[in-house]
């Protein structure tokens, strides 16, 4: 039980180790106990994590009380909900790489036998679990929580209502007063972004995956359940040790599918994509885009939940959360059910005692009646995207779109002419330069999604980008396109004027011109200069790969700390 920290602790020569740590509160009796670091991305920049700090604490406390002996300490986190559209944005997917190395660099160091981490933004959520999966010792994860929605008007509002305003407000159809009302009420208190964005999303993927314990993916970030979960959490995390339950032993090919399956049966956020592919590197498995593919031709769409549905997240905790939706999908064999997981249970003997939402309820339909036969993130290839995209398409906007390409290098030129009314019906919006690489960090597209929503263009512009989107982000939307503009991608050489056609049923994104002129073309093409010569964004840029594997910097599993 005390594999790492005995290294660090025991023994004569270990005395000046063991001095610093009775600086922090340890005791003779703490020396002989295993070692749990408690990751809390605690801070004060975000309300998805002002309260985690608190939730650390609990966790901590718990730790001691179950045999253990708790150790608190910090990682950062941004916010994209307040850099989103600025250049700020550039470092939002960079930090996932920042938090999972600084994760594994307390642990490794420090030599702690078990890891509680909490996130609650949705950057910091997987980059706990990559972390995780390359130090494989014992482990746990623990989801912040979901924020309760804002009012206005009588009607529930959220962050991304705010980003849909500022398009309506453009658009004459809301005042300036009105918009400011909206933006003091969207937010009332602690908690992750409230639909099935990429926080909500990430967290029932993780519990899909087995690295936190049943439905604790739907519980409000202010309640009592989100307390007693710190607790359960804790104590099984103390069990993992003692039985030697590794992340590696629980994150697997079948335990990814099924974190997958949930994504698609949830409508969940792009995001996902990238995310499941950079843990999976990081237990060493193998999955690629024709995994998401395949599963997606076989998963129905069940969860009416924001962005393109009615229901908040918070409303889905009411009727029972996420666990009756995955037995739904474990009785139709669309989820392996023999995956391990933190309980030290399968997934199916988790399930077992599951009950089934009521008949009345109306956010998770049944297979007979789903919001979409398959899955709504479809993966496109053609030759815009020769090593594949992400669509998000929820079928509301249509199967097909052609349209006009209209092109811009970056976010911000795209997002002003929007909201002037210089983007009409029938346009393919193009944002390139945006990728890993030439971004750096593939900025979200919140911002131009919401304000063609805004704008009410939803169903008669697309836009397509080498960046990404929100979770938040809906309408006829590719992002991930591989390989990116910078590097010399087909992206690159979309001119203004030009046909795209955007097809979910060939799954295709193609430029429509004639091979010669495309071949000229990318013969033509000259790379612009790149503008970061220093600093983490530097860093990343030399380091990163393309999304298609997941915008995952170097191969650095640490399975042998």
């Amino acid at each position: 039980m005390r594999k790492y920290s005995s290294k660090i602790v025991d023994g004569k020569d270990r005395s000046p180790s063991r001095s610093m740590l009775r600086a922090v509160g340890f005791k003779d009796k703490d020396f002989k106990l295993p070692q749990v670091g408690v990751a809390s991305t605690w801070s004060m920049v975000t309300p998805c994590n002002m309260h985690i700090d608190d939730l650390a604490r609990i966790s901590a406390k718990a730790t001691d009380q179950n045999g253990g002996k708790s150790i608190i300490f910090n990682t950062i986190t941004i916010s994209d909900g307040i850099s989103m559209g600025t250049e700020g944005m550039k470092y939002s997917l960079v930090s996932r790489e920042v938090i999972a190395d600084s994760i594994e660099t307390v642990v490794g160091c420090e030599g702690l036998d078990g890891l509680i981490a909490i996130g609650g933004c949705d950057k910091n959520m997987p980059a706990c679990i990559m972390a995780m999966a390359r130090l494989n010792r014992p482990s746990i994860f623990i989801y912040g929580g979901t924020i309760l929605p804002g009012i206005h008007k009588s009607k529930k509002i959220d962050i991304v209502s705010v980003f849909e305003a500022v398009g309506k407000n453009a658009n004459r159809e809301i005042s300036d007063r009105e918009l400011i009302q909206i933006e003091k009420k969207a937010i009332p208190g602690p908690g992750s972004c409230g639909g099935m964005y990429t926080a909500n999303t990430m967290a029932c993927a993780i519990e899909a995956l087995g690295m936190s314990l049943t439905n604790s993916s739907a519980q409000v970030a202010v309640s009592n359940a989100k307390k007693i979960d710190c607790r359960d959490s804790a104590k099984a995390l103390m069990n993992c040790i003692k039985k030697n339950i590794k992340p590696q032993d629980i994150i697997s090919k079948k335990s990814i599918e099924n974190a997958i399956t949930v994504v698609m049966a949830l409508g969940g956020s792009t995001n996902a994509v990238l995310h499941l592919l950079a843990i999976a590197n990081s237990a060493k498995i193998k999955i690629s885009l024709k995994d998401f593919d395949r599963i997606g031709n076989k998963t129905p769409v069940l969860a009416d939940l924001k962005p393109s549905g009615k229901y908040s997240m918070s409303e889905l905790v009411k009727i029972g959360g996420v666990a009756p939706l995955m037995k739904m999908l474990l009785e139709k064999k669309l989820l392996h059910g023999d995956c391990i997981t933190v309980s030290g249970k399968t997934i199916s003997q988790n399930l077992k005692s599951v009950k089934h939402y009521k008949n009345n309820q109306k956010i998770i339909m049944s297979f007979n009646n789903p919001i979409k036969k398959n899955g709504h993130l479809i993966i496109l290839n053609g030759n815009l995207a020769p090593k594949g995209s992400v669509a998000k398409i929820s079928g509301k906007e249509g199967n097909k779109f052609i349209g006009i390409a209209r092109v811009y290098n970056s976010e911000e030129k795209a997002l002003d002419d929007i909201l002037n009314d210089k983007v009409k019906k029938g346009t393919v919006i193009v944002i390139r330069y945006e990728g890993p690489v030439g971004g750096p960090g593939m900025r979200e597209m919140l911002s131009p999604t919401s304000a063609v929503m805004g704008k009410g263009l939803g169903k008669d512009v697309a836009l397509i980008t080498d960046g990404r989107f929100s979770g938040g982000s809906h309408g006829f939307v590719v992002g991930h396109i591989s390989p990116e503009a910078f590097i010399g991608g087909p992206l690159a050489i979309v001119k203004n004027g030009d046909e795209i056609e955007i097809n979910s049923i060939t799954k295709k994104l193609n430029l429509n011109i004639n091979q010669n002129d495309f071949n000229k073309r990318m013969k033509a093409w000259k790379q612009p200069k790149f503008k970061r010569k220093f600093g983490v964004l530097s860093k990343y840029a030399k380091l990163v790969s393309q999304a298609d594997v997941g915008a995952i910097t170097v191969d650095c599993s640490a399975k042998d700390l």
